[in-house]
């Protein structure tokens, strides 16, 4: 991928993938009229990429305005095609593409863009290429989560929220989204999970729950629904509790189509000429490169966190640790040691961790703007974990 260099050029410009490569830029003729426009009415102001990052994420977070998002869109192509990289070399097994990976790190643009605070993050660009491989992280969890849900458990998890705005996608009529919104509510009302298996595998009613779902949607409705209907049925509940699914399921996890397509020579944008793709390897090394600077940086600042954090704990506490990672003991062969309870030395091992933890975790919210997820959360812990034992093993 060749680098873009002009600000005219990284603020109007897309990836166009061919055989799951990159093949070229394109322009977007309004965007491009756009930023040079800006550029020509604005000479005194810094001609750097950031500050038009920050100029254009401000003007969308106050109008919602569609033309800062799509600058901002260009913006983050080679955050969004870099992170489709990673994730097709993490996940070599997926069924999906590059091209795959990068519509929906490209479909993710919004989440970015409220998740992003430059008072805590300066750089919107520094931002997006942690916070893009996690969304991807997370949306291949909840794809497969989806995946083996059947409908009953998918119609019990999603909010109402989520279900009235999925309908409200397909263009359904108002009256008829409101026959579907009082089937659901009844149907989540009556249908109590008590199974031991979990959630996912929730399975179909059965022919009581139907009945006892059906009359209590007949005696809701003459005062639920702002227009008369008639009584209804099993099967026609049924039916649109089942097409209700679909609507969410697509919704929440909308399908992937493949950005391999032929552009129309109408539809606003040209090529970019490019050099010999053969210099893509060179890119890429100098991307690793950066990329490998950057992590060295963050990997220092860590050290950092969980070295004060770890001289922040009590003298008792830091000996247990000592013994526990630098000498290998067990718990048991600690309490023997300290002449401390078994539950003291588990608690102040377990206080320990979460001291460290929560340290980093403030660091990360603070310095990289990340938005922590449960499964950040696990793997931070494990890191830590892996951190604590390299460290106490350098004094071994």
């Amino acid at each position: 991928m060749r680098p873009r260099q002009e600000i005219t050029e990284m603020f109007s410009t897309f990836v166009e993938l061919e055989k799951d490569r990159f093949s070229k830029w394109l322009i977007d003729i309004k965007l491009r009229r756009s930023i040079q426009n800006c550029l020509e009415s604005s000479p005194f102001v810094p001609n750097s990429e950031n500050f038009w990052a920050l100029h254009w994420h401000k003007r969308w977070r106050s109008q919602s305005n569609r033309l800062a998002r799509m600058h901002l869109s260009a913006y983050l192509q080679e955050p969004n095609y870099w992170a489709a990289k990673k994730t097709i070399a993490k996940f070599t097994n997926s069924q999906y593409s590059l091209a795959d990976y990068f519509q929906m790190a490209n479909a993710e643009i919004e989440t970015i863009l409220k998740n992003f605070n430059p008072e805590k993050c300066s750089s919107l660009k520094a931002y997006a290429t942690i916070a893009i491989p996690s969304r991807l992280k997370d949306i291949l969890r909840q794809r497969k989560e989806a995946d083996i849900c059947t409908n009953w458990a998918l119609l019990r998890k999603v909010s109402k929220k989520q279900f009235l705005e999925a309908l409200d996608k397909t263009g359904l009529s108002p009256s008829v989204i409101a026959q579907y919104r009082l089937a659901w509510t009844c149907f989540k009302e009556l249908y109590v999970q008590n199974q031991p298996g979990g959630t996912k595998a929730l399975p179909e009613p059965d022919h009581q729950l139907w009945e006892a779902i059906v009359n209590l949607y007949n005696r809701e409705c003459q005062s639920q629904l702002t227009q008369p209907t008639p009584q209804c049925t099993r099967e026609k509940i049924e039916q649109w509790l089942t097409q209700a699914a679909i609507y969410v399921r697509t919704y929440l996890f909308p399908p992937v189509s493949s950005l391999n397509l032929v552009r129309s020579e109408d539809d606003g944008r040209t090529t970019l000429d490019l050099p010999d793709p053969s210099s893509d390897s060179l890119i890429a090394e100098m991307i690793a490169q950066e990329d490998a600077q950057n992590k060295q940086n963050q990997q220092s600042q860590i050290q950092d966190i969980l070295l004060k954090a770890l001289q922040n704990l009590e003298a008792k506490t830091q000996e247990i640790l000592k013994l526990y990672y630098q000498q290998g003991l067990t718990q048991p062969q600690i309490v023997q040691r300290l002449q401390m309870s078994q539950p003291t030395v588990s608690r102040r091992l377990l206080k320990a961790r979460e001291s460290m933890l929560k340290a980093l975790i403030e660091w990360s919210q603070d310095t990289l703007n990340i938005s922590v997820t449960s499964n950040l959360v696990n793997d931070m812990s494990t890191a830590l974990e892996e951190w604590l034992k390299v460290k106490y093993g350098e004094f071994s």
